[in-house]
């Protein structure tokens, strides 16, 4: 039940839905600046899309922890974090092999999968006694420089492809700061106006931040991705995608979740590691173990089928009603 008025709850929830849209729209045109001004300052497309580009896609999470944190709301960030990994294993991923078996790739044993595992094993020596403090968002945040480091030095160690991964070949130097001066700007706003409207609805409703963060707005960042992904498989063009949603995850927790502690250190729910994190670390476990499986049994035509689908999307599914049955 609602506690406040109806025309304050509706204020909230519309700017709840334009802190989404703008978010999406914001952090494709930053990335796209973004890029561009690297291309033009000399750095490589390779080293674009390693960094820049994989460091945008997490920018609405960023802007949203960052607001959050200002205002005091720092659980609403952490329940960002962690729903939209969450989301993106469970409903991106979910919901893609549905529609058609996803490649596997062998490299992912040996890179993206290792620092996957490392990097939710410190998300859990963080969160286990429910505090988030500077120094641990700090000690985050130089693992994410130390794997941009190390990345960036193995794939150009092993010629990776120079792919930027937007499309910024036609943009000149003044457009690219434009975009980027304009989608930072968007950014910013957005995550103002969405953190404002989670605040107050989450308010309203008589539930905490943390739990709008781990439904609503986790969901409501992954829908780019989950659309993406859909399209891209009805396209037949799927060979990134459990790539990506590793990629996007490693960076959800080390480049979102350090922000609270570094703006304004928190208390957390005792529920934040014992349901949420160990949640997270289950479907993440499933996921790394059916890629390890796929891969022993069939190494050069790995894949993740419909079956693994349905049980991570069911899983997300059994996730939620824990949540909402607390």
């Amino acid at each position: 039940m609602f506690e406040g008025s109806m025309p304050e709850v509706w204020l909230a929830a519309l700017a709840l839905l334009v802190g989404l849209a703008g978010l999406v729209w914001a952090a494709d045109r930053f990335v796209a600046g973004s890029a561009a001004l690297a291309l033009h300052l000399g750095l490589s497309k390779l080293v674009i899309g390693l960094t820049i580009v994989s460091l945008g896609t997490s920018a609405p999470e960023i802007m949203v922890a960052v607001s959050a944190a200002q205002r005091g709301a720092g659980e609403l960030a952490i329940g960002n974090a962690l729903g939209s990994n969450l989301a993106n294993i469970g409903l991106v991923l979910g919901a893609t092999a549905l529609i058609a078996p996803l490649p596997v790739q062998r490299h992912l044993l040996g890179q993206e999968i290792p620092a996957l595992l490392v990097v939710t094993a410190l998300a859990g020596f963080v969160l286990h006694d429910a505090r988030l403090t500077a120094g641990e968002g700090l000690f985050l945040i130089a693992v994410l420089m130390l794997l941009l480091w190390m990345t960036v030095r193995l794939k150009k160690r092993h010629h990776g492809a120079e792919e930027e991964g937007v499309e910024i070949r036609d943009y000149t130097a003044a457009r690219g700061f434009l975009w980027f001066g304009i989608g930072l700007a968007a950014l910013l706003a957005s995550a103002e106006v969405l953190v404002w409207g989670a605040s107050h609805l989450a308010a309203a409703a008589g539930i905490s931040p943390l739990i709008i963060g781990l439904t609503v707005i986790a969901v409501g960042t992954s829908l780019p991705e989950l659309a993406a992904s859909v399209a891209s498989a009805l396209k037949g063009h799927f060979d990134l995608a459990i790539g990506n949603v590793v990629g996007s995850n490693v960076f959800n927790i080390l480049a979102v979740m350090s922000v609270p502690g570094i703006i304004a250190p928190l208390e957390l729910q005792p529920a934040v590691f014992s349901r949420d994190y160990l949640a997270m670390l289950a479907m993440t476990l499933l996921l790394v173990s059916a890629i390890a499986a796929s891969l022993w049994r069939r190494p050069c035509g790995a894949r993740i089928g419909r079956r693994l689908g349905a049980t991570l999307l069911g899983c997300y599914g059994a996730y939620y009603w824990l949540l909402l049955h607390n």
